[in-house]
């Protein structure tokens, strides 16, 4: 993240402080679907939740954690945990999303999800337990 995405606009009749802003995260030349629809939506994980099963979208996702923990896992990286501050971001298409989870057995996990997907195509697409076996390769070691 470069300080050219710092933004300041100059107000001179400002009687307060300029607003803070502060870049969470950066995707240069995201891969955006042909007629894409941008939806934002609120997850509240429950404590324990294992999240979504696995799953795919149409287009890209960028998100940001609230409060909680997330296990996060794409296709072909190895699994993470992502904490309450941190962004992350996922490509869609193709890439299959193994883990949503929540982290925590005791806590709930909250996060901000940005999507552009294709218009009237259901924002989650479930992959079937043979197309998992067909692409086992393509998933990293698991710890």
């Amino acid at each position: 993240m470069s300080s050219e995405h710092a933004h300041h606009l100059e107000n001179p009749g400002a009687t307060t402080p300029p607003p803070k802003l502060d870049l969470v995260s950066s995707v240069p030349a995201p891969p955006a679907p042909d007629n894409a629809e941008a939806m934002t939506i609120l997850v509240t994980l429950p404590p324990g939740s294992a999240g979504n099963p696995p799953h795919r979208h149409t287009g890209p996702a960028f998100g940001y954690l609230i409060r909680g923990e997330m296990i996060f896992e794409l296709e072909g990286e190895p699994q993470r945990v992502i904490k309450a501050g941190e962004a992350f971001w996922e490509p869609g298409g193709d890439v299959i999303h193994y883990q949503d989870g929540n982290n925590l057995p005791d806590a709930e996990t909250e996060f901000v999800v940005t999507m552009f997907g294709v218009a009237g195509q259901p924002m989650l697409i479930p992959v079937s337990a043979e197309e998992l076996e067909e692409r086992r390769d393509r998933r990293a070691p698991r710890p």
